[in-house]
């Protein structure tokens, strides 16, 4: 077991876990708690959130509904929700995930399930701490069509092209915004307030659509 204390987030990583073991914890664990979990290759990885990486998490997260408000994009906001692939025995719960491109094929879904739904069009994951687990790896498996990662100070965005991601500049679902800015107006929030950095945010966006 390894135990990683960070101001922002604390990880445990337990090995030669078994996918049933998994499913089995996860089971046990259930909905009610604050840890998010993710299982790969035998590497079973248990992260609890602290202040700062919710507060991020929140804060880019009102930030991407946004930009679909801007764009006109209907969007269902599916939060942490588990992602698991039985066939690939891989499992996941990333900070934020959202469907917008697939959003009317979960419209008033409670659950999802992989095996017949389409995976979140983006996931986000925030991580002051490096995750000892390949994220890059474990949501290109699971085909899902972009991934943002904020490591508390830059914002990268890949999208999936082929059997692995690409890290690229502008998010093609919110092109031509440049997305990786994110970070100066979640700095900006610490000292005007997260509303006040949401409305200079949408100002912000509004400036790029309407050129």
């Amino acid at each position: 077991m390894v135990v990683t204390t960070e101001s922002a987030e604390t990880r445990t990583v337990l090995e030669n876990i078994s996918w049933q073991t998994f499913k089995a914890m996860l089971a046990e664990m259930g909905q009610s708690r604050v840890s998010r979990i993710a299982y790969s290759d035998g590497l079973l990885e248990i992260m609890t959130p602290l202040m700062p990486h919710e507060n991020s998490n929140r804060i880019i997260e009102g930030f991407v509904l946004s930009l679909c408000e801007e764009f006109g994009f209907e969007v269902k906001s599916t939060g942490s929700t588990t992602l698991t692939r039985d066939d690939l025995e891989k499992g996941g719960e990333p900070d934020s995930s959202y469907y917008i491109q697939n959003e009317q094929a979960v419209r008033g879904r409670e659950n999802i399930n992989l095996d017949q739904d389409p995976p979140p069009d983006l996931v986000l994951e925030v991580e002051y701490s490096r995750s000892r687990l390949d994220k890059l790896s474990l949501y290109a498996k699971m085909r899902i069509p972009e991934f943002w990662r904020f490591n508390g100070a830059t914002l990268r965005v890949y999208v999936l092209k082929g059997q692995k991601y690409e890290e690229v500049q502008i998010s093609p679902t919110f092109e031509p915004v440049p997305v990786k800015e994110i970070p100066r107006f979640i700095t900006e929030s610490r000292t005007i307030g997260q509303l006040a950095a949401k409305k200079a945010f949408r100002e912000w966006v509004i400036s790029y659509i309407t050129k």
